[in-house]
């Protein structure tokens, strides 16, 4: 063993929930502990939730060493360094703080929680824990909008004008025994969905100053279409579409126009996801490696526990601010006024 495979350690993962979200964690995960790229290389210690057959099955696949359905006793394991949470959003908060109580790096996925006050108490105790915490904001890390923001940072196609971002889907139906249907208050599109673009935006443009929005609600009173202007003073002019109206299938797009360029992303389009039209040339593709943003994401945290560092790509309070977002959008949307933040 040479003198670099030597000082690698393990970090020991735990994967909670198994819906799709947990599934394309639970792959995300199986693919970084196959790369052993860091001095930190992920060991998969413990899957968990709630369908027996279900865990026993995936351990297998994705690799892991064992399964439980009591996420309680597995955030308070010894041989659990750090928790994965990928539950329905109503449940985040409890599990993260319990996570984060027993020292543990956490990585919990969006919303951080169902309301800013809940996600604004995981702030303040991971902020003074010993453990990581990072929000799973994966179009941060998506191939071809991490390209955007990149891109847009450095002035490559000249100042920013005007985004719009698009969202759409059929009601999701990957989450088990009805969890989108049978009562759990997840806040329907606009909190499930839509809340990746209110992210992104802030994260390309920064945090707005009021929102408008419009939207349509379910017989419940869950807003499960959103479209919103995010209020730039002074510009740029930035707009999203959030949707579970779709009838079948799902998209995600955005279009950007800069100063010399227009940057156009459409999930549907495939391989040629991205393009870019510029004056007096012929539209052309980018293409990427990487298959997703769920693994850059994951390999991100793994990298940051590593080097002992808190993750800087996305923070806790960006997840708690997302949330503030969605939460003006609703306002907006229930009250026919600009919600300001």
């Amino acid at each position: 063993m040479n003198e670099g495979m030597s000082r690698r350690r393990a970090l020991r993962v735990a994967v909670i929930g198994q819906g799709f979200m947990g599934r394309a964690h639970g792959f995300g995960w199986a693919r970084a502990a196959a790369l052993e790229a860091s001095r930190l290389t992920p060991e998969l210690a413990v899957l968990c939730g709630r369908d027996r057959a279900v865990l026993a099955a995936h351990a297998e696949l994705y690799g892991f060493a064992s399964w439980s359905d009591d996420w309680a006793e597995v955030v308070g394991r010894d041989d659990v360094d750090l928790v994965d949470i990928c539950t329905p959003g109503a449940a985040h908060a409890e599990m993260a703080l319990a996570a984060l109580a027993a020292g543990k790096h956490v990585l919990c996925e969006k919303p951080l929680a169902r309301t800013s006050a809940a996600a604004r108490e995981i702030v303040n105790v991971a902020e003074s824990s010993p453990g990581f915490f990072m929000p799973a904001m994966c179009m941060r890390f998506w191939p071809g909008w991490s390209w955007l923001k990149q891109s847009v940072e450095k002035g490559a196609y000249g100042k920013l004008l005007a985004a719009r971002f698009r969202r759409v889907s059929e009601r999701p139906g990957w989450s088990g025994q009805g969890t989108y249907a049978g009562g759990m208050d997840l806040g329907g599109a606009l909190f499930d969905l839509h809340i990746h673009d209110s992210d992104f935006a802030q994260f390309l443009c920064g945090r707005p100053d009021a929102v408008f929005s419009t939207g349509v609600m379910d017989a419940a009173g869950s807003i499960d279409h959103v479209v919103t202007q995010y209020i730039y003073p002074g510009g740029p002019a930035v707009y999203a579409e959030g949707s579970w109206l779709q009838t079948k299938g799902f998209d995600m797009a955005f279009t950007v126009h800069c100063e010399r360029a227009a940057l156009d992303f459409s999930f549907a389009r495939g391989a040629d996801a991205l393009q870019i039209s510029e004056p007096g040339q012929d539209t052309r593709s980018i293409h990427f490696d990487e298959p997703d943003g769920y693994g850059a994401e994951i390999r991100y945290f793994v990298e940051c526990v590593a080097n002992r560092r808190r993750p800087a790509m996305v923070t806790a309070r960006d997840g708690l601010t997302a949330l503030e977002i969605c939460e003006a959008e609703e306002k907006s949307i229930r009250t026919g006024l600009v919600a300001k933040l």
